[in-house]
């Protein structure tokens, strides 16, 4: 009787083994399977951003007359690009006193993608005639590659006794440009500063690519601003409120304890 149940113990041990071996097996297959199905939704993928990619370079060249067009007007407003800079809440902090001087002389502002968008593109500002550098026009390159992002940059030919307007050409550590106190024309020299090509992320060519260029308009006429310092004022406005609504109480305090007194 106790062989018995030896066996019955035995065949039941055996039968849980082979059922967890079966469950394994179906958790391989489904697991193959969903990879299978996950591999076919990235090739959709590819082909996705390939399209896109092309249909974004087919408009880029849509765009180039337009954009011609609105530098051509730009050109007959007065301190357009100083106007939107000073008024963009991010890139209003990059400019010294004495780099407004220099704003005055942009004649044009232009954000070109590669032909391949995926390889880069550069940041230029056209100059007038100036009495601060013998350039009319400052480039800032990205170029994407294997290795990591390729950043270059004219090398300013400042005119006798000019130079970088805080006097002095900081040599820069590591990735983030110090902003404060510092002129926006340093941001030129940092490229020459850096001869490894690694990650860079800069966020002052983003925010004039990505921000500003699409439409500068809305800075020159201040509407960002405006929305935010609107926000603020309500802000402070139920702040004042408040503490207008607290003196009152303290009054009124004031007042009940008088009439106590007397």
């Amino acid at each position: 009787m106790v062989a018995d149940k030896a066996k019955k113990i035995k065949v039941g041990d055996k039968a849980e083994e082979e059922n967890s071996e079966q469950i394994d097996g179906d958790l391989v297959l489904s697991i193959e399977k969903l990879q299978e199905v996950q591999d076919e939704l990235e090739k959709i993928n590819e082909e996705a951003s390939e399209k896109v990619l092309e249909v974004e370079q087919k408009y880029n060249e849509v765009r180039k007359p337009v954009y011609d067009k609105r530098n051509d007007i730009i050109k007959s407003i007065p301190d357009f690009w100083l106007t939107a800079f000073l008024s963009h809440p991010a890139l209003s902090e990059l400019l010294t006193d004495e780099d407004h001087k220099i704003f005055k002389h942009i004649s044009s502002l232009e954000v070109e993608d590669f032909k391949d968008l995926k390889s880069g593109y550069s940041i230029t500002f056209n100059f007038s005639p100036n009495p601060y550098f013998e350039d009319t026009k400052l480039t800032k390159t990205f170029t994407f590659l294997d290795e990591g992002t390729k950043i270059t940059a004219t090398k300013i030919k400042w005119k006798e006794g000019m130079g970088l307007p805080n006097g002095v050409n900081h040599e820069k550590k590591g990735n983030k440009r110090q902003l404060p106190q510092e002129s926006f024309f340093a941001w030129f020299t940092d490229a020459q500063q850096k001869d490894e090509m690694d990650e860079i992320h800069d966020e002052v060519a983003e925010i004039i690519k990505e921000d500003l260029w699409p439409n500068p308009l809305t800075y020159f006429n201040n509407e960002a601003d405006e929305e935010e310092f609107d926000g603020e004022g309500d802000e402070g406005k139920d702040d004042d409120d408040s503490d207008d609504e607290d003196e009152d109480d303290d009054e009124d305090d004031d007042d009940d304890d008088g009439d106590d007194d007397n």
